[in-house]
């Protein structure tokens, strides 16, 4: 496991969660909940900022996939969210973690806490951002990577075309003369 903070977020369609580890990767602390902001990204700002001040070696974001493990609408939303922050830290790994059930494990953390149902409002997605990367830092000290690395558009190479130099491929019809 590479040494770091680690940022995660919880992204909700109203609130986004958000959680950091210590330099050793250890435990897993809230930070705070942003409001969303669609239109404007605000919120992606924010979390790029905070990776920035905290020097974050990496970005783990909640991926809500379906129980049968496919990608349903609000996975999608936070692929293009992820790749948002993605392009906000450069040189910042970011990961997309499986997160099925963090929320329904932040709810029963909260109610073991003693917190009232009113109260969880305010911390739910921060209590879901802690327990997805505890996850995520638990399953690299165990020796697996957890999700997948949301990687950039791939290059692509122009086609060559005859003419556009190279060695020219002769034309299987063609006799000496015509080349």
């Amino acid at each position: 496991m590479r040494p770091g903070v680690r940022l995660a977020v919880d992204v909700g369609s109203v609130r986004v969660g958000l959680a950091a580890c210590d330099p050793a990767g250890v435990i897993a602390s809230p930070l705070r909940t942003l409001v969303r902001d669609a239109e404007h990204d605000a919120d992606v700002a924010e979390v790029a900022a905070e990776a920035r001040e905290r020097g974050a070696v990496e970005v783990v974001v909640g991926w809500p996939l379906s129980l049968d493990g496919s990608e349903g609408p609000a996975a999608l939303r936070a692929v293009e969210y992820a790749d948002k922050i993605r392009r906000s830290v450069p040189g910042v790994t970011v990961r997309l973690v499986d997160e099925r059930l963090s929320t329904v494990d932040a709810h029963r953390a909260l109610h073991a806490a003693g917190k009232k149902e009113k109260q969880f409002r305010a911390v739910v997605d921060q209590a879901a951002a802690v327990v997805l990367l505890q996850a995520a830092l638990d399953a690299e000290r165990a020796g697996h990577t957890p999700g997948r690395v949301v990687e950039g558009p791939k290059a692509r190479r122009k086609p060559r075309h005859r003419g556009q130099g190279g060695a020219r491929t002769p034309d299987p019809g063609a006799t000496e003369d015509e080349g």
